[in-house]
C-alpha cells in the first residue's frame, strides 16, 4: 500500500479518484490552495495536478477535512446512530468522539455495548471514550454502578481513545482512590482523559489538570476557558440544544487561544440536525461573528484530531486519511459533497448509503422501568409558610440559581405560585424500585397549566415531571412509565402528547423524520401551555436533575447543594 501511496504521488500509477479544481484548505498555513487532490487506497497521495479514470470536477468548491464534533452523547440525539449518522453525515461530520454514558447509566457495560455494535456498520467514524462517571457522583441513583475493572477491556479495542469527562471533580481533587484508578488506567495507555468541571479554578484546576485531564466543555465564560487553557487544558466550545456557549466563548475563536479549542455539540436534537446542521452549523455562526473560515473550520478538524491522536485525520494532505468535505464557498459555507475514506457518501443533503437500525435482545434495555404506578399521596406537600429553595433555570444554559422565596399570598397552598413561574418538579426514581422521590420547586420554565414529564433526566435518567398541579404530574409520569421511557405533556387530565423512548428510555427506534414530526408536535404544546421560548422545555428539564453543575439540583433523594454535594431541605 506504502509503494502505490508512492507511485500515485508521483504519477506512475493512476490514483482511484482525483478532485479536481477544488480550493483546498491547508490546516497548516491556514490558506486555501489551487490543486487537485489525488487519492489511493482511502488516503491522501498527493496535492498538485492528476489526472485519472475518476475524476470529479469541484471547480470553485472549497476542499476540507472532515469535520468533526469533539464530544457527544449520541443518545441525546433521540435516535439510534443510524438515523443520527443519516443527519450529521450529511452535513459533513465525518467524526464523532462518543461518550456512552447515558445508557451507561441505565444498562451499565450491556449499554455501551449495544451502541457500539449499532456504530459498527456506519459510514461516519465513531471514536469512543469510555464513561468515567457511572454515577456522575455519590449522590445519584444509577441504573449500574462502572468501577475502574469493569472498564479496562474496552482499552484493547482500536476505536477506544480514552476516558471521557471526568465529571467528578470534587473526587480528583480530594484524591478518591477509586476516581485516580481510572484517571491512572487510561494515562497508562497514553489515553486522553477528558474534563468536565465548571468554575474549576485557581489551586483545584491546578490539581484537577495535574492529575491528568486535559480538557473542558462547561465553560460559558471566556475568562475561565483562558484560565484553562494557561493551565495546559484544551477548551471544547460546545453548542448544543441545551447549553449553547459560543457567543460567551468567542474570544477563544482567536489567537492564541484557538489552537487550543474545538467545537462539540454534546446534546443535539432531531430538529436542529435537520434544520441547522451539526458542526457545520457551528462553523457558520462563528464566520457570521467575525471569525475567519479558515480558523474556524481548523478548529473542528485538524484541532480535534490533533487532541484526541487522531494523527491520521483532520488535514487534507499526503498520507492522510481521505475523509473530506465540500463546500459551496466560504460565505456560504453549505455542505455539498462528503467523502469518507475517499468515497462519496453523501450529497446535497442526503447519505447515499442507508442502513437498516439494530434493535435490541437486551431485555435490561427495552424494560428499563422498574417502578411502581405514580399516586397524588406521593408527592403532595403540606402548605408552605417559610421561605422555598427554588431552582432557578438561567437562559440557554445548564447551570442554575439557587433562589430562596417567601411564598407569597396568590401561592398554592403545595408552594406553586404560576404569578411568579414557580413549579412543582418531580423526581421518580426508577431502576430499582427503590419508592425515592424528589420534590422541589423550579423557577424559569413558564408552564402555566398541566404537566411535563421525562425520562431523559441527566446522568442517572430517572422519571422527572414539572407541572402545576400534582393530578397532571400524576398522570404525565405514568404515561412515560407505561410507555418504557419518552415525553409526555398532560393538561386537564388529558395526554396532549407523547413520544416513547422504548431503547433505555433514551432512545427511540423510529426514523428522524418521525421523531421530528414527534417532537414539534411535543414542542408546539409545551409553548402552548406557556413553556418560555427560551429554553427547550425537554433538554432543560433533563438537566435539572444533574447533581455535577452548580448550582442546585434535583433527584431521588432531594434537593442538591451541588458545591457542597449535600441534601438541603425544600424550606427553611
Amino acid at each position: 500500500m506504502k509503494k502505490r501511496l508512492i507511485d500515485v504521488a508521483m504519477g506512475r500509477e493512476m490514483p482511484d479518484l482525483v478532485l479536481k479544481g477544488a480550493k483546498v484548505l491547508n490546516v497548516f498555513t491556514e490558506k486555501l490552495e489551487e490543486k487537485d487532490v489525488a487519492i489511493c487506497g482511502g488516503y491522501i497521495a498527493g496535492l498538485g495536478v492528476y489526472d485519472g479514470d475518476n475524476v470529479v470536477d469541484l471547480s470553485g468548491k472549497v476542499l476540507t477535512p472532515g469535520l468533526l464534533d469533539g464530544h457527544i452523547h449520541l443518545e441525546s440525539s433521540l435516535l439510534t446512530p443510524t438515523q443520527f449518522e443519516r443527519a450529521s453525515l450529511a452535513h459533513g461530520t465525518t467524526g464523532v468522539m462518543v461518550d456512552p454514558h447515558e445508557i451507561a447509566n441505565v444498562a451499565g457495560t450491556d449499554g455501551i455495548d449495544y451502541m457500539m455494535k449499532l456504530c459498527e456498520p456506519l459510514d461516519m467514524r465513531v471514536w469512543f471514550n469510555l464513561p468515567s462517571c457511572v454515577p456522575a457522583c455519590p449522590l445519584e441513583e444509577t441504573g449500574e454502578i462502572l468501577e475502574a475493572q469493569d472498564l479496562r477491556h474496552y482499552y484493547d479495542q482500536e476505536k477506544v481513545l480514552g476516558l471521557a469527562e471526568m465529571m467528578n471533580s470534587v473526587g480528583v481533587i480530594d484524591g478518591d482512590e477509586k476516581v485516580l484508578q481510572k484517571i491512572s488506567d487510561a494515562k497508562s495507555l497514553d489515553r486522553i482523559v477528558d474534563g468536565h468541571a465548571p468554575f474549576l479554578s485557581a489551586k483545584a484546576l491546578c490539581a484537577y489538570a495535574g492529575a491528568g485531564v486535559k480538557s473542558d466543555h462547561e465553560c460559558t465564560e471566556a475568562s475561565e476557558a483562558i484560565e484553562k487553557i494557561s493551565r495546559g487544558q484544551w477548551i471544547m466550545v460546545r453548542e448544543g440544544t441545551a447549553a449553547k456557549n459560543l457567543d460567551k466563548l468567542l474570544p477563544i475563536c482567536t489567537p492564541p487561544y484557538c489552537y487550543r479549542a474545538m467545537f462539540c455539540t454534546d446534546d443535539r436534537h432531531p430538529e436542529d440536525l435537520l434544520n441547522e446542521g451539526h458542526i457545520d452549523h457551528i462553523i457558520r455562526r462563528v464566520v457570521a461573528k467575525g471569525i475567519h473560515p479558515t480558523m474556524a473550520i481548523k478548529m473542528a478538524t485538524f484541532n480535534t484530531a490533533s487532541y484526541f491522536g487522531l494523527k491520521e485525520y483532520g488535514a487534507v494532505a499526503p498520507g492522510y486519511k481521505a475523509d473530506l468535505t465540500v463546500f459551496s464557498d466560504l460565505e456560504g459555507l453549505n455542505v455539498e459533497q462528503v467523502y469518507i475514506d475517499g468515497r462519496l457518501v453523501a450529497k446535497d443533503g442526503k447519505v447515499l448509503n442507508e442502513k437498516p437500525d439494530i434493535l435490541p435482545d437486551s431485555e435490561k434495555i427495552l424494560r428499563s422501568f422498574h417502578m411502581q404506578p405514580v399516586t397524588a399521596e406521593q408527592i403532595r406537600t403540606p402548605e408552605i409558610k417559610t421561605f422555598q429553595r427554588v431552582i432557578g433555570l438561567k437562559k440557554h444554559e445548564l447551570l442554575t440559581d439557587e433562589m430562596l422565596i417567601q411564598p407569597s399570598e396568590d401561592a398554592e397552598p403545595g408552594g406553586v405560585n404560576l404569578d411568579s413561574d414557580i413549579l412543582k418538579a418531580i423526581v421518580f426514581e426508577r431502576h430499582h424500585n427503590t419508592g425515592h422521590i424528589g420534590i422541589g420547586f423550579i423557577h424559569g420554565y413558564g408552564l402555566k397549566s398541566g404537566a411535563i414529564a421525562t425520562s431523559v433526566a441527566h446522568d442517572s435518567h430517572n422519571l422527572i415531571v414539572i407541572g402545576t398541579n400534582d393530578d397532571d404530574i400524576v398522570i404525565a409520569a405514568n404515561t412515560v412509565r407505561e410507555m418504557n421511557g419518552g415525553f409526555a405533556i398532560v393538561d386537564s387530565g388529558k395526554v396532549l402528547e407523547s413520544l416513547p423512548l422504548p431503547i433505555a428510555g433514551l432512545m427511540s427506534d423510529l426514523p428522524i423524520e418521525a421523531v421530528y414530526d414527534k417532537l414539534c408536535a411535543l414542542k408546539a404544546a409545551a409553548k402552548q401551555l406557556g413553556v418560555s421560548e427560551d429554553i427547550d422545555p425537554f433538554m432543560t428539564l433533563g438537566f435539572v436533575s444533574l447533581p455535577v453543575i452548580p448550582t442546585l439540583r434535583l433527584n431521588g433523594k432531594g434537593l442538591i447543594d451541588v458545591e457542597k454535594q449535600a441534601i438541603v431541605p425544600l424550606t427553611f
